[in-house]
């Protein structure tokens, strides 16, 4: 059994004594744009000291490059290239880049990722990152849209971020809207509702979440408290599995947890 790497404060209590570290523990955040995942990742990652790492960077990466050569992200042969050029220069302060998050690169990005070919380059990146994660900690967060599905389907805790698509519209403009005067709340909502369609839509690893995956909706929640929710599933969950309370599973199996 995988030993959670809390800080003090949130060691749980079976843990107290302590114990060395088993395995690093994978934590998955998978859900759709602007349902607060990397919100909620980063600061998982942060709380419980772990290495994050944002997914969708990766394919914003590629689409970015792919945009910058003149190339269609729609197809492949265009986008052949920048993966090549991504893959060997792949680095955090490329990740980090703030031109990743424009509109653009957004609406590149979700076309890139349906290609199988860059979800295939891109896969073993994620794995290594998720069962090797960078410097001396416990564990590893990742969020994006296959994580718990397809990337690392043998995690230890698998989050699906959800939230009506009003609301994410909304957030999202409220990112948008200081930098682009041209953009209008009814821009954002059908974007968001286009790039929904091809996500779930896509024939390889579309955006679902995993059998074992605990639902958050959190159309109703700020990121304080889906974090909260979220620390009291993983306690709830390594609780039960010390002492077969059967923590936050339901009666049908089904992981759930009711966040409105």
């Amino acid at each position: 059994m995988p030993v959670v790497n809390f800080r003090k404060t949130d060691f749980l209590p079976a843990q107290e004594q302590g114990s060395a570290l088993q395995k690093k523990l994978i934590i998955t955040v998978d859900g759709p744009a602007a349902s607060g995942k990397g919100t909620l990742a980063k600061k998982l990652a942060d709380r419980l000291g772990y290495a994050y790492l944002d997914t969708g960077a990766l394919y914003r990466a590629v689409a970015m490059a792919t945009l910058e050569i003149g190339g269609d992200p729609g197809y492949m042969q265009d986008v052949a290239p920048a993966l090549d050029i991504i893959c060997r220069n792949l680095t955090p302060e490329l990740l980090s880049n703030p031109s990743l998050r424009t509109p653009e690169v957004s609406q590149a990005a979700s076309k890139v990722a349906a290609h199988p070919q860059v979800r295939q380059a891109l896969l073993q990146y994620q794995r290594d990152f998720a069962h090797k994660p960078p410097g001396l900690v416990g564990g590893a967060v990742l969020d994006g849209r296959d994580i718990g599905t397809v990337v690392c389907p043998d995690a230890d805790i698998k989050f699906f971020i959800t939230a009506s698509v009003e609301e994410r519209a909304k957030r999202r403009y409220a990112e948008l809207c200081d930098a682009r005067t041209d953009m209008t709340f009814e821009t954002v909502l059908d974007d968001l509702k286009t790039r929904d369609q091809r996500d779930a839509t896509r024939a390889v690893a579309p955006t679902l979440a995993a059998e074992d995956a605990y639902i958050l909706d959190t159309t109703g929640l700020n990121p304080a408290e889906t974090l909260e929710e979220a620390i009291s599933i993983i306690r709830a969950r390594f609780l039960s599995e010390t002492n077969d309370n059967g923590g936050a599973q339901p009666a049908n199996g089904k992981p759930t947890a009711t966040a409105v």
